[in-house]
């Protein structure tokens, strides 16, 4: 899978990128993603792979991302040219001080060296993500972690991730709303379930795929219930309302999914649990 700067930056592009690689894990394959090469130009890069792979790690909201160096991750000094280096099996937080120790020459068989496993993940731990740097040349460490031991770093997140992404589609601009019946209204408040389209009445407002949309209930005249990212366009969500999910496909002539808006992109308002 190829992806560009501009997939990254363009959210009806980025929302494509997402959902291709969550179908294609939901179904059990394996993507091996690099960067888009024939269209990048030198000032719209994602960069070296250690940073598209904390962009691809933010991309799909993974748990964990893993970064398989040439030396068994990060170490108090260089251990090839000083014996005494000894090994630095935690870092809570990716520093200025730290990146500044690392920025020495890159490792013999990437063009990135340790500097950019850093930033990588620094960027990472910004979106809630830990990473761990391992030795990619050892059987034994590789076969550790498949047994969850880890032989290496492991560098945290700063922050939760659920709850970084909450805060942000608590507070962005929204675009429009969808006023839904009290059987969706109520699915939504046992937390854990999407917006389906058989339980929206009405769609107010133009917005497109992406945007951020409120969903008020037709049984309350008080604030929204909640706030999530719109799986389609305002369009669209007039043709498929009060329609079953698996009927979307036959209306539209195209899917992005049984939900008008997923659980993953939703935040439930004036709830403890958003508190």
């Amino acid at each position: 899978m190829l992806l560009s700067h501009d997939d990254m930056l363009n959210r009806r592009r980025y929302l494509n990128a997402r959902n291709t690689l969550r179908e294609l894990l939901r179904v059990g394959a394996l993507p091996i993603v690099n960067e888009n090469d024939t269209v990048a130009i030198d000032k719209l890069r994602l960069g070296d792979n250690d940073n598209i792979a904390a962009a691809v790690a933010s991309l799909v909201d993974a748990d964990l991302l893993m970064i398989a160096t040439d030396i068994g991750g990060l170490y108090t000094a260089h251990p090839k040219y000083e014996p005494s280096a000894a090994p630095i099996l935690k870092v809570d937080r990716v520093t200025d001080e730290l990146l500044l120790a690392a920025s020495g020459d890159p490792g013999e068989l990437g063009t990135g060296g340790m500097l950019t496993k850093l930033e990588a993940a620094s960027k990472a731990s910004t979106a809630g993500i830990p990473t761990i740097l391992f030795c990619g040349r050892d059987a034994d460490v590789i076969r550790s972690l498949s047994d969850g031991k880890l032989h290496g770093t492991l560098l945290m997140a700063e922050s939760d991730p659920l709850t970084a992404r909450k805060q942000w589609l608590r507070h962005a601009p929204s675009c429009g709303s969808l006023t839904v019946d009290g059987g969706a209204a109520a699915a939504l408040h046992r937390r854990g379930a999407s917006l389906l389209p058989g339980g929206v009445l009405r769609v107010q407002g133009e917005f497109r795929r992406g945007d951020v949309i409120e969903v008020v209930s037709d049984q309350a005249h008080g604030p929204a219930l909640a706030r999530g990212l719109a799986q389609y366009g305002a369009a669209d969500m007039r043709r498929i309302v009060r329609r079953h999910s698996n009927e979307i496909e036959s209306v539209l002539g195209f899917t992005f999914g049984e939900s008008v808006i997923h659980r993953d992109d939703l935040v439930l308002l004036n709830t403890e649990e958003n508190a």
